[in-house]
């Protein structure tokens, strides 16, 4: 059993996500270490997987390259979020048994059932002429999609959706704006050697660890990608932080050389926002969708990474239209030493830089 000391803990979890002085060697390498880039609209400052990307990689990072590495299926998008393309034959066994169970499971299963035409029009239609956008794809639904209000009569949308869940059908990078999909046997790497499911399980949980560094055994169920890593890696105890926890051991015991960085709200260091309270102790809530006389820190402010604390918010937007990177405030939650400023205000100059805006700071 590790005993570990918060500050153990968060050098454990920023080690694993790269955000050291000693940056990834490639892109590649950035999303490998990550393990996962969500692929978020929002772009008040930049597209969070290429925020993600710059705070790792650093100005040298061009956001053509991930476009590329996607277009030639170095990097696959499974659901949203963006993997090596190795970590594909992780999910197969998954795939092969959709939908699951529970009540919910059996009535997507169902609702594509009963719109077995619509399914196999779209296959058909991919195979004679894919990769094709969403909106060259036929909606032959017999039975619309009906939801609280966000997706409903997005046939097409929703089928696409499932049929990705079912290993049927992969996006195939994208045109412009427009996703492109494809059958998934075009997409995906070969699987001339299926994982069983147990092992494929398994494997998961050590690669969400090696990306995490730290993480609790067990959890709440999440949509999408699991918080927790159930037995992986080695047990741990952190200082003055309840519960059991599993640490990868490779990240223990080594020098530590931080640096600052400035974070996507959706970065994996604090996706986990229970995990981010018990190690970090710091308060982040993404205020876009609150009125604005609600809001503390601005409608996307960038968390701030000083060495082995979150120390601040970066309330900044892009005026693409002006040219300029217009910072409101850097909300600093103790007051920053002089050589903190100076460290955040050095990436605060890197990422107007990067964005090829000109810097307007408060007056």
């Amino acid at each position: 059993m590790h005993q570990l000391s918060r500050t153990d803990a968060r050098r454990v979890a920023i080690r694993a996500q790269r955000l050291t002085a000693e940056r990834p060697a490639s892109l590649i390498d950035a999303v490998r270490a990550v393990g996962l880039l969500q692929l978020e609209p929002t772009s008040a400052v930049a597209p969070s997987a290429d925020l993600v990307l710059f705070s790792r990689l650093g100005p040298t990072y061009d956001p053509r390259d991930l476009r590329d590495a996607m277009d030639e299926l170095r990097l696959v998008e499974y659901r949203g979020m963006v993997r090596v393309a190795e970590d594909v034959a992780l999910l197969r066994a998954e795939m092969a048994a959709w939908p699951g169970v529970g009540e919910w499971q059996t009535s997507l299963g169902q609702w594509v059932e009963d719109n077995r035409a619509c399914r196999l029009g779209i296959l058909d239609r991919l195979r004679r002429d894919g990769p094709l956008p969403t909106s060259e794809l036929p909606d032959t639904c017999v039975r619309p999609w009906r939801s609280s209000g966000w997706n409903d009569d997005r046939n097409v949308r929703m089928m696409l959706d499932l049929l990705v869940q079912r290993g049927e059908v992969a996006a195939a990078g994208g045109r412009g704006r427009d996703r492109l999909w494809d059958l998934a046997e075009r997409v995906y790497p070969d699987d001339d050697d299926p994982i069983p499911a147990d092992e494929a399980r398994a494997r998961r949980d050590q690669r969400r660890l090696s990306a995490l560094g730290i993480a609790r055994a067990r959890g709440p169920a999440t949509p999408g990608e699991p918080l927790d890593v159930n037995d992986a890696g080695e047990a741990a105890v952190v200082e003055g932080v309840r519960g059991e926890w599993r640490v990868d051991p490779s990240y223990l015991d080594q020098p530590f050389r931080g640096r600052a960085a400035l974070l996507s709200p959706f970065d994996r260091l604090i996706s986990d926002r229970k995990r981010m309270g018990d190690l970090f102790e710091y308060e982040y809530i993404l205020e876009m969708y609150k009125p604005e006389a609600q809001r503390r820190w601005g409608y996307y402010a960038l968390p701030i990474l000083n060495g082995d604390r979150l120390v601040g918010k970066l309330d900044a937007r892009a005026d693409t239209k002006s040219g300029v990177l217009r910072v409101r405030a850097v909300h600093e939650d103790d007051p920053f030493s002089a050589r903190v400023s100076k460290a955040v205000h050095r990436e605060i100059a890197d990422l107007a830089a990067w964005l090829e805006l000109d810097l307007v700071l408060p007056a």
